[in-house]
This record gives C-alpha cells, structure tokens and sequence, in this order.
C-alpha cells in the first residue's frame, strides 16, 4: 500500500512578536470551517522564528500537511491583526511508492487586506490540461 503526503515549508510574518504569540494562540484553538472535529492544529505545524526578530512563523508539515489549513490559519491571522499585503506558499505532493498520479505540487496566493485567496495553481492538473490541448491559462 502506497502513502500520501503534502510537503510544504515557508514563513508568515505577522508583524510584532506580541501578534506571532496570538498566532500561536490561534493556531491551537482554531478549527476548519468551524468543525471542532478538525482543528487546525491537525494540518500543519507553526512555530514562533526567534531567528527573524520573533515576528515570523515558521510553517510546516510534521508527515503529510494540508494546505486548506494553512490557507485558513492566514486567514484568521490577517484578520485578527489586520495584515494587508500578499503572501504566499508553495506545496509538493508526493508518495511513499512510483504511482502515475501521485507526485505533483503547486502554489496558493492570498490577499491578506482582501482576505482571500487569489489565485492557486496544480502542477498535475496543468500538465493534464496542455496534455489534453487544453489552454492552460483559462
């Protein structure tokens, strides 16, 4: 039996070491969507980056991370702090044994003074379009 797992590693300044503590806050009590059986927590890591100032999160995986947490969390930051800006992260898809549709990644942007996402790509779902004479730009 072959495993799945979503990879990703990037940083999210949140402005003031006070609103990276917050984040974290957040981060641990939050849930997707508003179901309490699908905490955030359970789809990424965050830790404060003493590194950069004490101002940045450091995003992750742990095994295998989902973006829609991710792209949620954000979201609950650049409200509760106010954050304007664009930000950004990549993804990669991969599998613990060769299969045909199990490797890939792509990208999310987001409008943190919109708050929305504005845009994301899949590597997969573009090869499969310009494969299939598709337009991959529509």
């Amino acid at each position: 039996m072959a495993d799945y797992f979503t990879h990703f590693s990037c940083l999210f300044d949140v402005g003031t070491a006070a609103n990276a503590t917050r984040a974290i806050d957040i981060y641990e009590t939050a849930v997707l969507d508003g179901d309490p059986d699908h905490p955030l927590s359970d789809g990424f890591s965050a830790s404060i980056d003493d590194e950069a100032g004490g101002t940045t999160l450091w995003i992750s995986d742990d095994a295998s991370g989902d973006p829609e947490c991710v792209i949620a969390f954000v979201l609950l930051c650049a409200e509760a702090f106010d954050l304007k800006g664009l930000w950004g992260f990549e993804y990669a898809n991969t599998c613990s044994r060769p299969r045909l549709d199990a490797y890939g990644g792509g990208a999310h942007a987001i409008d943190l003074g919109a708050r929305k996402s504005i845009g994301w790509v899949s590597s997969y779902e573009w090869l499969t379009t310009v494969l299939a004479g598709g337009d991959p730009d529509a």
